[in-house]
């Protein structure tokens, strides 16, 4: 036995691939696509292998969710590191927060990941936090850049980026379960509107060019 599972192991594709596969499958063919035994035929391994490494279905979604977060982390941090306008920063950071459209795969994931984290363990959920921690805490960041540098009007960073938050999670949420009568660039457009009318003042607002 444990000269065939050193075997396994040794055979088995790299975690990486089974998450890409994963991810590829669910913007495929969405959540309901995504089995066990069809992933394991994807990459080579029997459903009972998959297991093996992932313990459950629900640790396989969540790793998945982390892999993605992953490559959107290096994509937020580039996109913040940027100089120019910090509200102009601020506009990429929701611009990637919200979904493409209906069906948004990494959005589909996060909701499912979410709806099982009821039955979660304390790891779980706690891996779940960071998630969300690091979107918070570069979103506190280039508030309170903007506010240091006098663009934005003297708001709490930390209350601020909360409710934020909140607001681009509702909006999104309608967007990724494909609700009639919203769509990107009207949620973009609703955002847009509202920090411009929380964050800028006639006294904060960069100077207007041309004629």
């Amino acid at each position: 036995m444990v000269a065939g599972g050193v075997r396994a192991r040794k055979n088995a594709p790299p975690r990486e691939d089974v998450l890409v596969a994963a991810m590829a499958t669910i913007a495929e063919r969405g959540l309901e696509g995504l089995t066990m035994a069809g992933l394991g035929r994807q990459v080579g391994m029997s459903s009972g292998h998959l297991l093996y490494y992932f313990r459950s279905k629900d640790e396989l979604l969540l790793q998945t969710l982390e892999w993605s977060e992953s490559a959107l982390g290096d994509e937020r941090r580039a996109l913040l590191s940027r100089r120019g306008p910090v509200r102009e920063r601020l506009q990429a950071y929701v611009d990637l927060y919200v979904p493409l459209g209906a069906r948004d795969p990494h959005w589909t994931l996060w909701m499912e990941v979410w709806n099982r984290s009821q039955n979660a363990g304390p790891e779980e959920r706690d891996r779940q936090a960071a998630i969300e921690g690091a979107w918070h805490r570069d979103l506190v960041a280039l508030l309170a850049e903007g506010v240091s540098r006098g663009e934005f009007r003297r708001v709490d960073p930390d209350r601020f980026g909360a409710r934020l938050r909140a607001l681009l999670d509702g909006f999104s949420i309608q967007l990724a379960v494909g609700l009639p009568g919203i769509g990107r660039a009207d949620i973009l457009a609703h955002v847009g509107e509202f920090l411009d009318e929380a964050l800028v003042s006639p006294d904060t607002a960069p100077p207007l060019t041309g004629s």
